[in-house]
Formats: structure tokens, sequence, C-alpha cells
């Protein structure tokens, strides 16, 4: 039997963490890794104390028709890297790696070209983590360098300039 390499290995942490989730929609699981040690773990789910979509039974962007990666502040949930990113101290996160995985509740099936929202993204900026690794299949992943990726390339400014 081959080892399981450390990416996919801490990538399939992320995607048990992901079973937690309480949306009826997608799934995330984010782990925080630095130096070979989880700092973090995060999942989707409703704020301490609310109740989450699944307790309800019904997700407020889907009854509304809300697609894929649009007004997130409609949805209950906090997402998977910001509830990873809250329960981190920054010092700790500072140059370190996130892995996320999203699952589809429905089919199971990996999230389709899943990246972080722009809320997201601008919480990991700023929590300092370096590099974000993102599952498209069990074995397959993509690599962002956070500073190449998401601070020299702002696409928050694509809107404001027309560009």
């Amino acid at each position: 039997m081959d080892r399981r390499d450390k990416i996919n290995y801490y990538l399939d942490i992320a995607e048990v963490v992901s079973e937690r989730g309480t949306c009826l929609r997608r799934n995330f699981g984010a782990i925080i890794v630095k130096n070979d040690q989880i700092i973090s773990t995060g999942y989707v789910g409703a704020p301490r104390g609310r109740k989450n979509c699944s307790d309800l039974g019904f997700c407020t962007r889907e009854k509304n028709n809300i697609p894929r990666g649009e007004r997130y502040e409609l949805c209950r949930s906090v997402h998977a890297e910001a509830n990873a990113i809250i329960h981190a101290a920054r010092s700790d996160m500072l140059g370190a790696a996130l892995y996320l995985v999203g699952r589809e509740v429905s089919t199971g099936a990996y999230v389709q070209n899943a990246n972080a929202c722009a809320m997201c993204k601008r919480q990991i900026i700023n929590a300092g983590i370096a590099t974000v690794i993102i599952r498209d299949t069990k074995e397959s992943f993509r690599v962002i360098n956070v500073y190449d990726q998401w601070v020299s390339q702002d696409e928050s400014l694509d809107l404001v300039t027309g560009y």
C-alpha cells in the first residue's frame, strides 16, 4: 500500500471536517496547517446559538433562487474558512496553509471550481495565510499563492476600474 501524500492527507482531514457542516446546498471543511501541525479547523454553520439551515429545513438563498457565488449576506452560515480563522491566533497563521474541500449535499460530488468567496479571501489575506490548497477531485487539487494570486492580482479593483 502506498503512503498518502501529505497534501491529500490534509485535504482528507478537511473533507472529514466538512461532514460537520449544516448547509443544505454545499458543505465545506477547512483546516489551517503550519509546520505540519493543524492549527485550526472550520466548517459551514450558523453562528453559535442560531439555528442552522439543516435545523430549519430550508436555505434562504435556495428559496430565493440565488445562484452560487452571489448574495452571501443572505446566507445564515459562517463559511468554513472564516470559522477556521476565527479559532486561531494570527501569530499561528502567519505563513500557514489553508486546506479547503467542498462537497455538494445532494450528490456528494466535489464542488466544481471551488474557491474562497471575496469576503473569505480578504480574511485569509489579513490572517497572514500564505497558501490555499483546494481539492478538485479525490486526488487532484489547486495550490494558490495568496500573495501572487489574491493580493497582487486584486480582482476587486476590476469592478471599480472597469478593466
